[in-house]
C-alpha cells in the first residue's frame, strides 16, 4: 500500500477538488492566503511571548530584537532560538505566558536525563490540539464513526491524551488501552474491531509478534489505518506493517514542546511526506552547525514556532530532527520529509556518522532477521566497538541460519556504512521490548 517515492517528494501533484470534502478550508487555501495568516498570527505569538513570558522578554532583549521588528516572515530569522535546556533551566513554569489559574492541563517529559520539560495548555490550547489531531486522523484515512484503538501511553506523555481528544473531536469512538499488556491489545483488536490504531511503530511490531504467537492472522482484523509516531521509522518498516495487517501505515509528527502529536501528518492518498499544519506551526530548516536558515528542499534541522498557543508559546524551537521542507501535494501546506534521524541521536563510531534507522534498513534486508534490534556502543582501548543485537525469525532460529544472518548483516553494515560491527543474533523475544518509544541505542562509552 506504500506509494511515497523519492520522485513524489520532489514533484507536487494537483490538489483534486474531490478531496475538499471533510477538510478545513485552510488545508486547500492558496500559498498567499496561508502566508498572510501566518504573518498575522506570528506577530501575535511573538507579542504574547514578549509581553507575558519573562524568559522571552529577556531572551529577545539580549538579542536586540522586538516583536515590532517582524515586517515579514523572513524576519523571524532575526529572533533567537529556543532549546530544550531553556525549558529545563526554567522548570517548572518559567516559560509560561499565562498564570497558573488559566491552565487547563500540564504535561511533562520523563526527566530521565535531568529535570523534566514541562508544558502547559489553556482550554483554547486543548481545543486547538484536538483540532489538529482530528485533522491528522482524517488525513490518515480515519473517518467519523470509526473505532480508534489508542495504544500510545497515557499520563504525562502527550501521546495518549493527544490522540484520544483528537479522535473524539473527529467523531470517533476511542478505545483508551494505553501501552503494554500486549496480549490484551490483541484481544481488544480482535473483539472490538477498531478500524484505526494509533501507536509507536516499534510497539506495533510487538503487537504483530503477539498475533503470530497466538496463531491469529493480523490481516483478518478490521484495522485499515495505522497512525504511527513518537519515534523515527523507515519505509521498510512501513512495508512490513502494511503487508502483515493489510492496512495503510502513515506517519504522524509532534513534540510535547510544540503541542504533542498532530503538528504534521502524512496523507493516506500520497504518503509522500508529512503535511505541516502551517496555520498553527511555522516551520524553518536551519544548518545545524551555523543556525543559518536554509531554503526549501535543502536538508537540515527542523525548527518550529507556534502561531496560536496561549499558555506556552514557543519561538524558534530547535527540534534536532533532520528533514527538509517540500511543496504541498495532497494539501496546500508544505510537507516535511519523513524524519529518519535526529542530530542528537546520531552516533559517531570511529569517526563515521551512523543513525539507528540506517541499521534498521539493513536488518530488514535480511530475511532471517526480525525487525527488533538494539545497538550497544562501548570502547575497547581507544577504539569504539558497536554491537548490534537482533533477533532471528521463528523459522530461522537455528544455529546455521543464525550464523548466516549474522554474517549477512555484518557485511551489509560494513559495505553500506563503512564501519565494522559485531552482530549478536538472539532467539525470538531476546531483544528488549518497549510499550512506548524504543530504546535503540545503549552508549556505554562515557562510563568507560
Amino acid at each position: 500500500m506504500q506509494n511515497g517515492t523519492d520522485d513524489a517528494l520532489n514533484t507536487p501533484k494537483t490538489i483534486s477538488s474531490k478531496r475538499h470534502a471533510g477538510l478545513d478550508a485552510i488545508e486547500t487555501a492558496s500559498r498567499d492566503e496561508i502566508a498572510a495568516l501566518q504573518l498575522s498570527r506570528l506577530r501575535q505569538s511573538l507579542q504574547r511571548a514578549y509581553d507575558n513570558s519573562p524568559f522571552y522578554k529577556s531572551h529577545f532583549d539580549r538579542q536586540g530584537v522586538h516583536p515590532d521588528d517582524l515586517a515579514g516572515l523572513e524576519d523571524l530569522a532575526r529572533f533567537p532560538f529556543t532549546v530544550k535546556t531553556d525549558l529545563r533551566d526554567n522548570y517548572p513554569f518559567g516559560m509560561f505566558s499565562v498564570p497558573p489559574e488559566k491552565l487547563a492541563r500540564l504535561h511533562a517529559s520523563s526527566g530521565t536525563t535531568g529535570k523534566p520539560t514541562v508544558v502547559g495548555y489553556t482550554q483554547n490550547d486543548i481545543d486547538m490540539w484536538a483540532q489538529v489531531v482530528a485533522r491528522s486522523i482524517y488525513a490518515s484515512g480515519g473517518r467519523p464513526g470509526d473505532i480508534v484503538h489508542v495504544a500510545y501511553g497515557y499520563g504525562l506523555f502527550t501521546g495518549g491524551l493527544g490522540a484520544h481528544y483528537g479522535a473524539e473531536k473527529l467523531g470517533c469512538a476511542v478505545v483508551p488501552v494505553s501501552g503494554g499488556m500486549t496480549e490484551r491489545q490483541v484481544n481488544l483488536i480482535t473483539d472490538f474491531q477498531p478500524r484505526v490504531i494509533m501507536v509507536t511503530p516499534s510497539y506495533m511490531l510487538s503487537v504483530l509478534d503477539e498475533f503470530r504467537r497466538v496463531g491469529l492472522d493480523p490481516a483478518e482484523t478490521a484495522l485499515k489505518v495505522g497512525i504511527f509516531g513518537a519515534e523515527p521509522w523507515t519505509n521498510a518498516m512501513r512495508e512490513e506493517i502494511e503487508s502483515a495487517f493489510a492496512m495503510d501505515a502513515v506517519d504522524i509528527y509532534g513534540l510535547s514542546e510544540i503541542i504533542g502529536p498532530g503538528v504534521a501528518n502524512e496523507c493516506v492518498e500520497t504518503k509522500d511526506g508529512l503535511h505541516i499544519w502551517e496555520d498553527h506551526f511555522y516551520p524553518e530548516i536551519i544548518d545545524p552547525d551555523t543556525g543559518e536558515v536554509l531554503p526549501d528542499g535543502q536538508k537540515g534541522e527542523l525548527v518550529f514556532t507556534s502561531l496560536t498557543k496561549e499558555a506556552f508559546p514557543i519561538i524558534r524551537y530547535r527540534t534536532r530532527d533532520l528533514t527538509r521542507l517540500l511543496p504541498g501535494t495532497a494539501r496546500s501546506m508544505r510537507r516535511m520529509e519523513k524524519v529518519t534521524g535526529r542530530s542528537d541521536d546520531m552516533m559517531i563510531v570511529r569517526g563515521v556518522n551512523v543513525f539507528p534507522t540506517q541499521i534498521e534498513e539493513l536488518i530488514l534486508k535480511c530475511e532471517g532477521l526480525a525487525p527488533h534490534y538494539q545497538i550497544e556502543l562501548s570502547r575497547e582501548g581507544r577504539l569504539d566497538r558497536m554491537v548490534i543485537k537482533v533477533e532471528a525469525t521463528e523459522d530461522a532460529a537455528v544455529a546455521d541460519a543464525k550464523e548466516a544472518s549474522r554474517g549477512e548483516l555484518a557485511h551489509h553494515v560494513k559495505s553500506a556504512i563503512g564501519v565494522s560491527a559485531a552482530v549478536d543474533v538472539h532467539d525470538p523475544g531476546g531483544v528488549e521490548r518497549s510499550a512506548g518509544k524504543a530504546r535503540r541505542v545503549v552508549d556505554k562509552r562515557s562510563a568507560g
